[in-house]
């Protein structure tokens, strides 16, 4: 019997514990909560002064404005911008989170030129599960010290042995779109971005996808099913909590082409640690036979990696040089294949430049069917004139955030620390005071007489200021190189008007309706 009344006291206890265990865990919960709402209020009242959109409704914002299709979306998006552009700024909620929309340059200078506001917006958390923290998504110490060990890698020599890569690639493509000429006008978007993928695969991995040849490989398919699923989470408030995430379809999805991304990544990078470990244990082997063959071993990106060190000669862990390669694949062939689509469009376009590019072009070749050289891309200045005024009006990134790092002035209104800014260049570039007639395909505007005085900020296609794209000359030799190769082959005619394209500004700048051209041959194309 005495054990009756000490169960009753432990339970006694118990329901104690638990109901000052359920107070504690509601009073974190309120305080937590009070802080958001604090926090909310805090941000509401200090860009209240700034120019803004409307109806705008506490805690959901402008959300109800927003139409929910891409193309509709980005429309509204610029017509927005375009509505106040003689404001300095304009200030959008989503949900709870406000958004500053920079299209000026001199705003945008504030941002970009600064070496304290180089953390990317919230958007990009949701590349952190396929590319984690590596150059694009990572910030402060980390961005920097990574920003310094690569940048070697991108060394002109280097870069030289790139161009071997892209030679290859364009020949693939033209004897592909050769089997278009002089017939019926087809959709060029597709083929040019396979060829990008087959680039970048081979120079930032060595490793050949073939996804020219082989469009349904499964990891082709992961990339771009992957880009689809971040671009639709980007714009979806309803879908950015974690927990949320996994519970639904798409969040299943994201996680199995997720396993298909890394375990090819991994499987590239054991391949390539094992040829290097073999390598230098037969270095003396391989190099003498290499003398008597004339053969040259061809460097990737993961080759430069795995060999990269620090100031203090600490090499790069396994997690660094798989975020740099899934980074660097994410990165470097949709935005250089969408270049190479809007420059193919516009010269189909306006076929006087088109003419004055092919003049060019037999001037450095003439009837020659050789592979493009270094010296060669230095002599093509026009075509690079045509390359960035394409960029100019189609920039293959049409927005990108930063998060500022502290209070800041933007035209006399004060930016607290912690917004997030977005910059688009689709409007910056259309600013008629920098850029008289801006949707006139003009490719003198960079002609270097015609640039000289420029707005630094003015034209900013692969950003600017220190967090500018390591990148970009990787892609501007890429770009000149297939552009070439395809028009050292063929006259390009399209009656495709820039209404019909159908833009979507997501992560890249596309036309949903396609590229749509009609071919005619020069001469022989490329063996």
């Amino acid at each position: 019997m005495g054990a009756l009344p000490q169960l009753a006291q432990e339970g006694e206890r118990l329901l104690y514990w638990g109901a000052g265990a359920l107070t504690l865990l509601f009073t974190l919960v309120a305080a937590f909560t009070c802080r958001l709402l604090l926090a909310y209020l805090g941000r509401w009242k200090a860009l209240k002064p700034i120019p803004g959109l409307s109806p705008c409704y506490p805690l959901l914002g402008n959300a109800l404005l927003f139409e929910r299709n891409g193309e509709d979306f980005f429309k509204q998006i610029m017509q927005y911008c375009e509505d106040f552009r003689n404001q300095p700024l304009l200030k959008c909620w989503i949900g709870p989170l406000p958004l500053l929309i920079l299209y000026h340059p001199d705003t945008i200078e504030v941002i970009l030129s600064s070496s304290k506001h180089i953390q990317k917006s919230y958007q990009y958390k949701f590349l952190y599960p396929w590319l984690g923290t590596g150059l694009l998504t990572s910030t402060g110490d980390k961005w920097r010290s990574r920003r310094k060990m690569i940048t070697p890698t991108f060394h002109f020599s280097i870069l030289a042995d790139f161009l071997e890569v892209m030679n290859e690639q364009a020949s693939i493509l033209v004897k592909k779109l050769e089997k278009h000429a002089d017939k019926e006008p087809f959709d060029c978007f597709l083929d040019i971005t396979l060829c990008a993928l087959d680039i970048i695969c081979e120079t930032s991995m060595g490793k050949k996808v073939g996804a020219q040849n082989n469009k349904n490989s499964e990891y082709v398919r992961a990339v771009y099913k992957m880009s689809d699923i971040i671009q639709h989470r980007q714009k979806s408030p309803w879908l950015w909590p974690d927990f949320m995430y996994s519970m639904v379809h798409e969040g299943r999805e994201h996680n199995r082409i997720l396993k298909i991304l890394h375990s090819f990544t991994d499987s590239v990078i054991a391949e390539k640690s094992q040829e290097i470990k073999n390598h230098e244990q037969h270095k003396t082997d391989f190099e003498g036979k290499c003398e008597q063959s004339g053969c040259k071993k061809r460097r990737a990106f993961l080759d430069m990696l795995l060999n990269t060190t620090d100031d203090k000669g600490n090499r790069l862990s396994y997690m660094d040089i798989r975020e740099e390669v899934d980074t660097f694949m994410f990165e470097g062939h949709d935005t250089t294949a969408a270049a190479i689509n809007w420059a193919i469009y516009l010269l189909g376009c306006h076929p006087e430049a088109q003419k004055e590019v092919h003049r060019e072009l037999d001037e450095v070749f003439g009837n020659s069917v050789r592979p493009v050289t270094m010296d060669d891309l230095k002599k093509l200045c026009y075509l690079e004139c045509v390359i960035k005024e394409a960029l100019r009006i189609f920039p293959s990134v049409p927005c990108f955030g930063r998060t500022t790092s502290e209070d800041c002035y933007i035209k006399g209104f004060k930016i607290p620390k912690g917004t997030d800014a977005v910059i688009v260049p689709y409007i910056i570039h259309r600013d008629p005071k920098i850029f008289p007639d801006p949707e006139k395909f003009r490719p003198e505007r960079f002609f270097p007489e015609n640039s000289s005085g420029r707005h630094p900020y003015a034209y900013v296609p692969f950003s600017a200021g220190p967090r500018n794209c390591i990148g970009q000359r990787f892609a501007q030799m890429e770009e000149k190189a297939v552009l070439a190769t395809i028009l050292r082959c063929f006259y390009i005619e399209t009656s495709q008007k820039q209404e019909e394209l159908g833009l979507v500004g997501e992560l890249i700048l596309r036309p949903s309706k396609g590229i749509w051209i009609q071919l005619k041959k020069r001469r022989e194309c490329v063996t």
